[in-house]
């Protein structure tokens, strides 16, 4: 029995027993913490010299059309499970007291990792679809009942836009299925990126468009963005660090295992669209973001507007840019989660984000200033951290794209706008971070109640920020693996 298939056991078997009785949060912790222990297994102990498809698991159900439950894993599926099982299980931990409902809010949490796991290591395009709306569902209740702020608004935009996404990338799924030969129609990845060779890239590159518009939307690419800002300030912490951290790469993942290795020709003939979509969510999303004034609608919308960056390294289409891409996924989803979970340990204190009613913190809160810091610096792109290695490998694909198209004077200037866009970063975050914790407290009738973070709280930030430096200092740990499945 592969491995893969107790990622996918282990918090199902755990949302079962609390579903009976058992202690939600103790239960959780443990499936989520056994997960992270074999996903680091599989993650060091695979076979780099053979590469490849790994670990492999496969029960037939409909074989004659193409629906087998198939699991396996390459380097870029281990490191999209590595990242998935250390945020599941530090969302879990720094989950504050649920008083409504805590057996229904741990399996929620628990089913949305269960459904990005799947997703991952899913060889079968039907069951990597079908993963992901598992772990969507529970998104949109955990907002409606456990949220805050306008949390049903919130709740009701996120389902429909993802569900029209969700839908437009089935129909594009679907076409892809039906233009493909008799003989290679199949839902088996391995078999759908062979298309590319059997010329449906070009006359069929409208399905290229049908999986852009799907996965784009999942990924809040511009203009399909509006919905993840206030899903991300209404949702409870630890739902807000899954979906920002891991369910968004969900579509970026896709992108990359389904439309371009299948539609090389469409890449480059729509890359100007493409190029204008990401220049939007760097500019734009990126000036929408200066003028925030709450923490989490900062790094709501920094999330949206990081998401161009990492558009551009696949646009860019070659090794460099799409390891950086890769990489700077995987940095950004271990440093959004660490600041919405920091975010959430604030507003706990304070029970504000708003930043008139903030300042001169870092007395009071030195340990939650320093661990905020560390998260704001990775996010902008600090040397020694996983988020500058990939923003520069996109970077150097990108002028590598240049000279390889003679010039270029598009890819010149979404590559120019995107080195801007660190700027843009770096002021929305050093503000936030100065308004917060330097200036003078506004008086606060409570705030004598107020207590720093613990030990215990610290520790699953700093193990999200540790990651960070250790693949900043040592990103071949990462591109190693991903290199070779890129090739």
């Amino acid at each position: 029995m592969s491995p893969l298939l107790f990622l996918i056991l282990l918090p199902l078997f755990a949302l079962v027993f609390i579903l009976l009785g058992a202690p939600a949060r103790f239960t959780s912790l443990m499936a989520t913490a056994l997960n992270v222990l074999l996903g680091c297994f599989l993650f060091l102990h695979y076979d780099r010299i053979a590469a490849g498809w790994q670990y492999f698991q496969e029960i037939p159900l409909l074989p004659q059309l193409g629906l087998n439950f198939t699991l396996g894993a390459d380097g870029l599926s281990l490191t999209m499970l590595l990242l998935t099982t250390l945020v599941s299980f530090t969302a879990l931990w720094v989950t504050p007291r649920v008083e409504q409902y805590p057996a229904l809010f741990y399996s929620c949490l628990l089913l949305i990792s269960i459904g990005l796991v799947g997703a991952f290591c899913s060889l079968n395009t039907f069951f990597l679809y079908g993963f992901h709306e598992i772990a969507l569902i529970p998104v949109f209740i955990m907002i409606g009942i456990w949220g805050s702020g306008d949390r049903q608004a919130a709740a009701w935009k996120a389902t429909l836009y993802l569900g029209a996404g969700s839908f437009i990338l089935l129909l594009g799924i679907i076409a892809l299925y039906l233009a493909a030969p008799s003989n290679l129609r199949s839902f088996d990845l391995r078999v759908m990126t062979e298309l590319s060779q059997h010329n449906i890239s070009h006359p069929a590159s409208w399905i290229y468009l049908l999986l852009l518009v799907g996965f784009g939307t999942l990924v809040s690419l511009f203009p399909f963005h509006s919905w993840a800002p206030s899903t991300y300030s209404s949702a409870p912490t630890p739902t807000a660090m899954l979906h920002a951290g891991v369910l968004k790469k969900f579509g970026l993942y896709g992108f990359i295992r389904l439309a371009l290795p299948i539609f090389p020709i469409a890449v480059e003939k729509f890359s100007l669209l493409v190029l204008f979509l990401l220049v939007c969510n760097i500019l734009y999303l990126g000036y929408v973001t200066i003028a925030q004034q709450r923490f989490d609608w900062t790094i709501a919308y920094s999330s949206v507007m990081h998401m161009g960056t990492i558009f551009l390294g696949l646009v860019a289409f070659n090794i460099l840019s799409l390891s950086g891409a890769i990489l700077l996924m995987f940095g950004h989803g271990l440093s959004v989660a660490a600041l919405f979970a920091l975010c959430g340990a604030l507003r706990c204190r304070t029970q504000t984000l708003e930043y008139q009613k903030l300042g001169g913190l870092a007395s009071r809160f030195p340990r939650l200033s320093f661990l905020v810091g560390c998260a704001t610096m990775a996010s902008l792109g600090l040397p020694g951290f996983a988020n500058f290695a990939g923003e520069i490998l996109i970077f150097f694909g990108a002028t590598a794209s240049i000279i390889i198209n003679h010039g270029s004077l598009s890819f010149t200037i979404a590559t120019i706008i995107s080195i801007w866009g660190i700027v843009i970063s770096a002021i929305y975050m050093l503000r936030a971070y100065r308004r917060i914790f330097f200036g003078t407290l506004p008086a606060h009738e409570d705030s004598t109640h107020w207590s720093d973070l613990s030990l215990f709280e610290c520790a699953p930030i700093l193990i999200l920020l540790l990651l960070l430096l250790v693949v900043g200092i040592f990103p071949q740990a990462i591109l190693s693996l991903v290199t070779t499945a890129l090739r």
